[in-house]
């Protein structure tokens, strides 16, 4: 792997003390969201986190989401990353007011833990301005998807914030956050191919919705069929033992 790029960033800006005023921040815009590969893949690592992780620990929360701006000052517009994860935060109950339609930093009181971006093509920045921007915001994690090697000779590079910049993070393991990351070929959607997926510390997947029903419908049939057995060893025991003259029941 190549040696870590530190990034020269600007001095970190000041938070906001109090609740601003948003009502001027354009926190959606109706653009399309993206092609079908990067929407189907927002999915994949929003909905796994919701379906079967249990979160960064014990009665921990977090809150997880894609396409939605993160405003780090109120006079900056939004940036909008494709996936991110924040630990310790859960969403607003009410979701439709204008305070609770982004990620406004100085609303949580933390900036996202983990950003990861979706290289789609050329131009998207994701090495050069948003890299610039995601370190001044202090996001922990930076992670840049790029599957069709788009900007670089590598599928996927995970940074970690190192002062102001970030720094080539070689583990797939995200020390704090208490997730890794994989690449992995196989279903999701009806569609094949390689996507990113999030594990667990001994490396397993973290499960989306339909394999967490499968894998439970798997054990429970594996049960059934355990049961079954049982119960057939034991009817031909006691058949057994009728045959010599016992009462099964009396043994």
């Amino acid at each position: 792997m190549s040696q870590p790029m530190p990034v020269d960033t600007p001095d970190v800006e000041q938070m906001p003390v109090g609740a601003p005023d948003v009502q001027h921040l354009i926190t959606e815009d109706d653009e399309p969201v993206d092609n079908l590969f990067s929407a189907k893949q927002q999915r994949l690592l929003t909905e796994s986190l919701y379906s079967s992780w249990s979160g960064p620990g014990e009665g921990r929360k977090f809150l997880a989401d894609a396409n939605v701006g993160v405003f780090y000052v109120p006079r900056n517009p939004a940036i909008v990353p494709d996936m991110f994860l924040s630990l310790d935060v859960e969403a607003p109950e009410d979701l439709l007011v204008k305070e609770h339609r982004s990620y406004f930093v100085w609303e949580y009181g933390k900036p996202p833990d983990v950003v990861i971006e979706i290289v789609s093509n050329k131009v998207g920045g994701e090495a050069t301005e948003k890299k610039i921007k995601y370190a001044r915001m202090r996001v922990g994690y930076y992670v840049i998807f790029d599957p069709d090697l788009q900007i670089g000779d590598e599928v996927l590079t995970i940074y970690r914030l190192d002062g102001l910049s970030y720094r080539r993070h070689d583990s797939a393991w995200l020390p704090g956050v208490n997730l890794g990351l994989k690449l992995w070929e196989g279903e999701y959607e009806e569609a094949n191919d390689m996507w990113l997926r999030w594990t667990d510390e001994n490396g397993g997947l973290i499960l989306t919705g339909k394999e967490l029903a499968a894998k439970e419908r798997t054990e429970k049939e594996k049960e059934r069929a355990e049961k079954e057995t049982a119960q057939q060893r034991a009817e031909k025991l006691a058949a057994m033992l009728r045959e010599l003259g016992h009462d099964p029941d009396q043994i």
